[in-house]
Parts: C-alpha cells; sequence; structure tokens
C-alpha cells in the first residue's frame, strides 16, 4: 500500500504538529495575487527603491577586497558588532560589549527565531502582544512554548495596550514577554509610561523579556523610539532585535542583531549557531558603514516616511476606510466596515481585481481571527508616485 503524500508510512502527519497550524504565509499569496494581476503591492513591507548608494558601494568594495566571502565569524564581523554597539551608545547612551554582549543573525526573523529556541523550555508561557507578527506565533511553537496573546484594542485612532489585561496574562508559567514597538501592524508605539510600567512588571515577577525594535528609526512623534532596556531592572532581562533592511531599505541582505548581557548573548547564540550558522559575510561591512551614517540621513528618512504615511492616510479616508494613523512604523492599519465591508481576508482578496491595489487583512495576525476580521494593513515604504497611483485607484472603492 502507497502512503498519501501527506502521510508517512505510519499514517502519522509529515508536518510536524507544532507547525501544523501554519500554512503558506498571507505575504506569499497576497504577493502573487499582485504578480498575477498586475497590481500595486502596498502589502509586504519591502521598500521599492534601494537604501544609500554608498552603503551599496560598501558592500561591492568588500566583495571585491575578499572581505567576507568565506564563512564570517560566528558572532558577526567585528566591524559590524562595534559599529552596532556605538550605535546604541550613540542613539540612546546604553553601553555593550562588542565582543560579548552583540551577536549579528540572519535578519530579525533569525533574531526572534533564535532568541526562543535558546529561552524557551516546552510549557513556558509566552506573552506577546497581539496582532503579531506571523513569526512570533511559529517560533513560539517551534521552542514548545504556549502563547498567549494579549489584544491591542482600537480606540482614539489608535490601538492600545490595556496594562491590566497585561499583568493578569502573567501566570506561574510565564517565562519570556515578547513585545515590539514601534508595533506591527498597528503602528502603535508604546508610552514611556507604558514601558515603564512593563518594566516593573517584568522585574516584579522575574520575566525575561525579548524587545523587537526593527523600526526604531521610524517613529514619529517627537522624542523618538526608547528602548526597553534603558529602563530599571531591565538589563539583565533584556535581549533587544534590531536590523539594517528597515532603516537602510536593503531588506534582502538580512542582516540583524541583538544585543544583551553576555549570558543571554551567549544562551542565543547557542541557538543561531544551528539555525544559520553564518550569513550575509560582505554585506556586514557595509551595514556596519551604514549605522555610522550621519545624524541627517536618519532624520531624511524619517521625514520621507512621515509625509509618505500622510499622502496614503489621506488616500485612504478619502476613499471611506478608517484610519489608524501609525505613530511608527511603515505600515497603516485600516477599518473596512465604512465601506460596507466586515470579512478582510475577503476584501483583501478581492481588491486587486477591484481596484488595482494589493493589501494584508489583519486577521492572520490573531489568534482569534474575528477580533482582527475588518482591519486590512497598508505599508507606504514605496516610492511616492506608486502611493499616488496607489491613492488614485482605491477611489473607485
Amino acid at each position: 500500500m502507497t502512503s498519501s503524500p501527506g502521510a508517512s508510512r505510519n499514517d502519522r502527519p509529515l508536518l510536524n504538529r507544532r507547525l501544523a497550524e501554519f500554512g503558506t504565509t498571507i505575504f506569499a499569496e497576497m504577493s502573487a495575487l499582485a504578480v498575477r494581476t498586475g497590481a500595486i503591492n502596498l502589502g509586504q513591507g519591502f521598500p521599492d527603491t534601494d537604501g544609500p548608494e554608498q552603503v551599496r558601494e560598501a558592500a561591492v568594495r568588500a566583495l571585491r577586497d575578499g572581505r567576507g566571502n568565506q564563512y564570517p565569524p560566528g558572532p558577526g564581523v567585528p566591524e559590524l558588532r562595534t559599529a552596532i554597539a556605538a550605535h546604541q551608545e550613540r542613539r540612546y547612551g546604553l553601553a555593550f560589549d562588542p565582543d560579548r554582549e552583540v551577536l549579528v543573525t540572519a535578519g530579525a526573523t533569525e533574531a526572534i527565531a533564535a532568541s526562543l529556541l535558546a529561552l524557551v523550555e516546552p510549557g513556558d508561557e509566552v506573552i506577546a502582544l497581539e496582532p503579531y507578527y506571523d513569526s512570533y506565533a511559529a517560533s513560539i511553537a517551534l521552542a514548545g512554548g504556549t502563547r498567549v496573546p494579549v489584544t491591542l484594542r482600537p480606540g482614539g485612532g489608535r490601538f492600545s495596550l490595556d496594562l491590566d489585561e497585561l499583568r493578569a496574562a502573567v501566570t506561574p508559567r510565564t517565562r519570556l514577554l515578547l513585545l515590539n514597538t514601534p508595533h506591527n501592524p498597528t503602528g502603535t508605539v508604546l508610552t514611556r509610561e507604558e514601558l515603564a510600567e512593563i518594566a516593573k512588571l517584568a522585574v516584579e515577577r522575574d520575566l525575561l523579556v525579548v524587545t523587537d525594535e526593527v523600526y526604531e528609526h521610524l517613529v514619529f512623534d517627537e522624542g523618538g523610539h526608547v528602548p526597553l532596556v534603558s529602563f530599571p531592572g531591565m538589563r539583565e532581562r533584556t535581549v533587544t532585535i534590531g536590523s539594517a533592511g528597515k532603516t537602510f531599505s536593503f531588506t534582502g541582505w538580512k542582516v540583524g542583531w541583538i544585543t544583551a548581557t553576555p549570558e543571554l548573548v551567549t544562551a542565543v547564540r547557542s541557538a543561531k549557531q544551528f539555525l544559520t550558522f553564518v550569513s550575509s559575510g560582505p554585506f556586514q561591512y557595509a551595514v556596519a558603514e551604514a549605522l555610522a551614517l550621519p545624524d541627517a540621513y536618519f532624520t531624511s528618512f524619517l521625514d520621507d516616511m512621515r509625509a509618505k504615511r500622510d499622502l496614503l492616510a489621506s488616500g485612504l479616508t478619502a476613499a471611506g476606510f478608517e484610519v489608524y494613523r501609525p505613530a511608527g512604523t511603515y505600515f497603516i492599519t485600516t477599518d473596512v466596515r465604512p465601506l460596507g465591508e466586515s470579512d478582510g481576508l475577503a476584501f483583501c482578496r478581492a481588491l486587486p481585481e477591484r481596484a488595482g491595489v494589493v493589501a494584508i487583512p489583519n486577521a492572520v495576525f490573531y489568534d482569534h481571527r474575528d477580533q482582527g476580521a475588518p482591519f486590512v494593513r497598508f505599508a507606504f515604504c514605496k516610492q511616492t508616485p506608486v502611493l499616488e497611483e496607489a491613492v488614485s485607484r482605491l477611489k473607485s472603492l
């Protein structure tokens, strides 16, 4: 008897049960739909222009000079680790030892996976702010943890965290808080007061914290980004994740990193070395130069994205959406109910044919999808003429 493709000879499914709930990502589905229909892809969050020319040239120079063409050091090339530490000191006044407290990863996605695989035991509870980036749920599952969502709820033009709900979610089995600020997909930026309460809770309950801060340079409000690790008691319990892709528009290079205490870095590296081992050799040298760019680059980058946010937010409002103007990231979450719709997934699958634009349904970022059903996310990290054309097309709604 021949076994079916989806099962082994003993009739057990081939896919590990921890991953059984995860199929093809919504990003792959919607990107394929954009290609098939010729629609403008405002779904997946990648820029449609390359980053600074001098950073690209730094990568070419590294290739030509033979730097990084073979395996780089496991923790990352010294130049990049030094640049990451210098960036944290320059921007936030945080001191990290580049030799013991910095680890380079294959993008933030690997940093998340390696951190959870290293720090979570089967049965541990991991609290994550819902809606959450889809790799969070998969990484918690791979680690054998139990994810506990705390939902950001809409109101007053933003999605907000209920600190009492967060406190109530902590149990004796809670091992770790997985946070994301600025937050994808909602664009929420946790306030200094909220971060202080989260830090207080983590210290009181002796929790580890993994904080995804890849949009740190895309905070539109006054005051800028505030790292959670800067609060009292957080230095010894926090893994901070950063990435070059979002800040320098080189998402394909897949250069990310963590900063943490030597003990936490050692733990995460123990998992990371069996994932990719190393990656992005020549690009690491280029990112080291990118992190040293003058403040004018980061200011210009932020101003450009703010203008694009405002352009798309105004266009979506004019098209009839309820718009939650983001305080950070390069995503806008909208509510489709004013358009007479209620199912964001069905809306997004039909939108390319209806209006020639692709978006992402937020429901896929929720454990209980009904909570995210009416919400749809658009990315504005595109050229201004592309956004203007998308806005024009959406008027047909």
